[in-house]
């Protein structure tokens, strides 16, 4: 089951991305963290773009909604999520084809 907790007028979401993917998407759930494929390199934050971009698109939220709380540098990160709580989060996240349950 995914990691998904209120705070702060939000929710957080723990995150494992593998960069340099041959394509983007969501690939499950492993360990509580979400893991997402992105293709975009890990040098100078392209791969955090890309992956709160990827997340934006995917649970239909403003990419400035997505903020990197931990990790900016690691491939496991903590996101916020600004305006769902951890319900309506874990609820669009089951919802996504192909997403994590």
């Amino acid at each position: 089951m995914l990691d998904v907790r209120d705070a702060d007028g939000g929710a957080t979401l723990r995150v494992r991305v593998s960069p340099r993917a041959s394509r983007d998407g969501l690939a499950g759930e492993r360990e509580g963290a979400l893991l997402v494929r992105v293709t975009a390199a890990p040098v100078d934050g392209g791969a955090n773009d890309a992956l709160t971009r990827l997340l934006a698109r995917a649970l239909r939220v403003p990419a400035s909604a997505i903020e990197v709380r931990r990790g900016a540098a690691a491939r496991e990160k903590l996101l916020h999520v600004a305006g769902l709580d951890a319900e309506a989060l874990r609820s669009r996240l089951a919802s996504l084809a192909g997403g994590a349950r």
